[in-house]
């Protein structure tokens, strides 16, 4: 699958998008908080500085190759699209359930990937991958498992985060089929881009509500975070990534990520205290990631 040269490269690029993305759960809550920006525009927001910082860099780098045919250019604006949707329905849906009930429902994404890819053919399904999504969900259920209660005014939260888990398995079945030819980076920034144009239309169709003056210090702090740490570098390298690994072995992530956003909320939130059922759910989670990605065979 990968060479032994690319092996130090890979693990680093899957540690990035780890730690980065398994923050940004504290750090939407911090950007669309009481003293925050609105939801729509902070996520609208997030898109559009991240694309505005990175269409320079790929311009003046003049990194290629680009999509070279309209079927290529179509699947990839279906994919942007398709991520704003994700975006937009994990935002909203952060208001009404707590990020850890969140992260445990797209942690339910390898198993729907399992089945879309069992049915497409377009890689192979080992039982191992089963399994390893299997064990690993089995331990962040088990991390959060003092957060199972739903009250009906969290429904609707629920049904937005599974809407969510949704596009994310779509959008990354379509960049995995027909995103190869292209540099990761520029496809970052076609696909950074039609989400932020998205979400901006959104903004407009709605109506734009009124963004904070002076704009908090916290709050922007986090949105820039988000921008820069959260989209540029953590899509440019999970593009990277999915270039060279299947994607059942790199939705792995999404087990990964609560264990960080639950040790940031440790650290962070001084209410949350880690109990030793969590460590039990962490060690769990370490042990589905190690069927996952330890038995597969390298060439």
């Amino acid at each position: 699958m990968y060479k032994d040269a690319a092996v130090p490269a890979i693990v680093l690029a899957y540690l990035t998008c780890a730690l980065v993305w398994g923050t940004t759960w504290f750090a939407i809550r911090v950007s669309t908080g009481a003293a925050g920006f609105p939801t729509l525009e902070s996520v609208a927001l997030r898109f559009t500085l991240a694309a505005a910082l990175l269409a320079p860099v790929v311009w003046a780098l003049r990194l290629g190759p680009w999509p070279r045919d309209r079927r290529t250019w179509a699947w990839l604006l279906a994919a942007g699209v398709l991520d704003a949707g994700s975006y937009a329905l994990v935002y909203f849906g952060e208001e009404h359930i707590p990020g850890g009930m969140a992260a445990v429902l797209f942690s339910t994404q390898p198993l729907m990937l399992a089945l879309v890819l069992a049915r497409s053919g377009l890689e192979r399904v080992r039982p191992a991958d089963v399994a390893g999504a299997g064990i690993a969900l089995a331990g962040v259920a088990l991390i959060f498992l003092d957060r199972h209660q739903v009250s009906p005014a969290q429904v609707g939260g629920l049904v937005m985060l599974l809407g969510a888990v949704v596009c994310s398995t779509a959008y990354s079945y379509v960049l995995k089929r027909h995103g190869g030819g292209v540099h990761p980076l520029v496809t970052a920034l076609v696909f950074i881009a039609v989400t932020a144009l998205c979400l901006d239309l959104a903004v407009l169709v709605r109506g734009p509500r009124a963004l904070p003056w002076p704009p908090p210090r916290d709050a922007t702090l986090a949105l820039v975070y988000l921008a820069v740490f959260g989209s540029i570098i953590t899509f440019w390298s999970w593009l990277w990534l999915l270039q060279r690994l299947s994607l059942m072995a790199l939705s792995t992530l999404v087990f990964v990520l609560p264990v960080v956003a639950l040790l940031v909320d440790a650290l962070w939130e001084h209410e949350l205290r880690l109990e030793p059922r969590a460590y039990l759910g962490i060690a769990v989670v370490l042990v589905g990631l190690a069927v996952a990605l330890l038995t597969r065979r390298r060439p």
